[in-house]
């Protein structure tokens, strides 16, 4: 007699790198709760193979494009990412099957606050974001290029490479290196890039079932209008873009900061919110900048 059918596991699949790995055991860990037997299996990135090059050379998806081929290829059932590494557009096959939780969306400050820091400092950051607010907030400090895992950057500003460096609170969260900070940037002040400190589940379409029940619907609307506005206005990697959505209300609330011009939207619908904020933003001159950072 069958007394139950047996589960058949999970292979899930993540990057190697120490955080890649913390926020895998994370999913695992939600996944196991609601049941299901999990085997997590790594799977090495084009990202993690060029620590040496900056990721606008290498090209979109060089944190996710491995992971995509093996779920594809079914060497992998689910894939885990930081939401923030797959491209707006999800790629054909696949669907976002869940977005379970969200540490601090805001970006952090290492080393010695913006303010205290004397005119010619070096401030480390690669993403031309980050780049863009420095240059317009504190004209007198220095942006410099970093590359590496949480570990190796934050090893550098220790060794004196630069003053301060620039990166996610959710990654040194996550990481438990949040003492390190020496000041967080209110979002009023720095926008976050599209699905900041959110984590992504990836699957074969059609076969999402594999991670909806750990999926939060509203968060995963708020990231989906955040992801919708940068495909909307075409930007990539390299845009100085940045967005964030939040329920306020009973609306979807988005704001939006491209090179200092802002939009705000609001409403019920993430495409339709995200619709209104980049037209906000085309009316001041979206176009013209997206293509100059290209």
């Amino acid at each position: 007699m069958v007394h139950g059918a047996v589960r058949p596991v999970i292979r899930l699949g993540t990057r190697g790198s120490a955080l890649a790995l913390a926020q895998a055991a994370l999913v695992r860990r939600r996944l196991e709760a609601a049941g299901s037997t999990v085997e997590t299996i790594v799977i090495r990135s084009s990202g993690d193979a060029s620590q040496d090059r900056p990721v606008e050379q290498i090209g979109v998806g060089v944190f996710t494009r491995e992971l995509e081929d093996a779920l594809l290829d079914r060497r992998i059932d689910i894939a885990v990412h930081s939401l923030k590494d797959l491209p707006s557009q999800t790629a054909a096959g696949l669907a976002l099957a869940a977005v379970p939780e969200r540490e601090d969306p805001r970006d952090a400050v290492l080393g010695r606050p913006l303010a205290a820091l004397p005119p010619g400092s070096r401030v480390a950051t690669s993403s031309p974001r980050r780049q863009d607010w420095l240059a317009r907030r504190f004209p007198a400090l220095r942006s410099v290029p970093v590359r590496g895992n949480v570990d190796t950057r934050v090893r550098k500003l220790q060794d004196g490479e630069f003053e301060a460096l620039l990166m996610a609170v959710a990654g040194l969260k996550r990481l438990g290196l949040d003492g390190e900070i020496a000041e967080v940037i209110p979002l009023e002040e720095l926008l976050p890039p599209a699905g900041q400190a959110a984590l992504a589940v990836e699957t074969r379409v059609g076969e999402e079932g594999l991670a909806s029940g750990i999926d939060d619907p509203p968060l995963h609307a708020a990231v989906d209008a955040e992801r919708a506005l940068f495909r909307l206005l075409r930007a990539g990697c390299r845009t100085p873009l940045g967005a964030h959505a939040a329920w306020r209300n009973g609306k979807l609330w988005l704001r939006a900061d491209l090179a200092g011009l802002r939009a705000d939207s609001e409403g019920g619908v993430a495409e339709d919110v995200a619709e209104v904020a980049a037209g906000q933003l085309r009316s001041a001159g979206a176009e013209e900048i997206v293509r100059k950072w290209r």
